[in-house]
């Protein structure tokens, strides 16, 4: 190859690693964007989605988009939080517990109402409760089959019926949620017997991550540290001991 071919190879090479340092930069800012993007939109939609429906039932002298050309966006959202919290104050007092028990009283005589009622109270009272331990474990089942193995968040222990059915054959269950890749919103409720759970140290936060990450986002596991800790645990207790004085 003759002298006047060098020039042109460097050439290329150093196109070359440009091209490759602009792909980096670009993957590394969508890294960095598309997370903050995705964020914004979604909380953006969601203050639109509860000002479409608390704006129209505000009188308009009382509602700023009257006195300024443009619109507020969140003030529908503020006024919602404000008006749950004083139900929430009202339903305090015994007033409000009695006002909150007729209109009960009144959605228990509707055949189909009745059912959806106590059906989404039951569940927010439970997941709202400070008390409940619903999700907050992450766990480990063998699922389709022996061998394989499947993520799953622990709601609680099975109760009532489905409890006395099984408990001959499978002893005492747990109710799980088998969450479904890349959307753990959807998934399958499974009632697997409480010896065949493995629970995990992850976070509910960190499970929902592997999950919609299909595996590639794995939270950091301080196994290592701890068998260390553990194995230099006698070796400070020996120290301690031999350092203390003779009586």
């Amino acid at each position: 190859m003759s002298a006047g071919h060098f020039p042109l190879l460097r050439h290329i090479e150093a196109r070359f690693r440009t091209m490759t340092r602009l792909r980096n930069y670009f993957f590394t800012g969508l890294i960095v964007t598309a997370p903050l993007a995705i964020t914004a939109y979604l909380a953006w939609s969601m203050i639109g989605w509860v000002d479409s429906w608390v704006k129209p039932y505000i009188p308009l002298r009382y509602s700023p988009d009257y006195y300024l050309p443009f619109p507020v966006p969140g003030f529908g959202l503020i006024v919602a939080l404000i008006v749950i919290t004083l139900v929430g104050f009202l339903t305090a007092n015994f007033i409000g517990r009695t006002v909150i028990s007729i209109g009960e009283n009144i959605l228990g005589r509707m055949p189909l109402v009745r059912s959806v009622y106590r059906g989404l109270k039951q569940i927010l009272e439970t997941v709202l409760s400070e008390r409940s331990d619903t999700f907050k474990k992450v766990g480990l089942i063998e699922y389709p089959r022996k061998g394989l193995w499947a993520l799953v968040f622990i709601a609680t222990e099975t109760r009532g019926e489905v409890q006395a059915q099984i408990e001959e054959d499978a002893g005492q269950t747990i109710a799980v949620f088998l969450p479904t890749t890349p959307n753990p919103t959807s998934g399958y409720l499974l009632f697997v017997p409480k010896a065949d759970v493995i629970e995990l140290k992850m976070t509910v936060e960190e499970g929902a991550k592997l999950v919609i990450s299909a595996g590639l986002v794995a939270p950091e596991y301080q196994a290592k540290t701890k068998a260390l800790a553990e194995t230099a645990q006698p070796a400070r207790s020996k120290r301690t001991a031999s350092s203390r004085p003779n009586r």
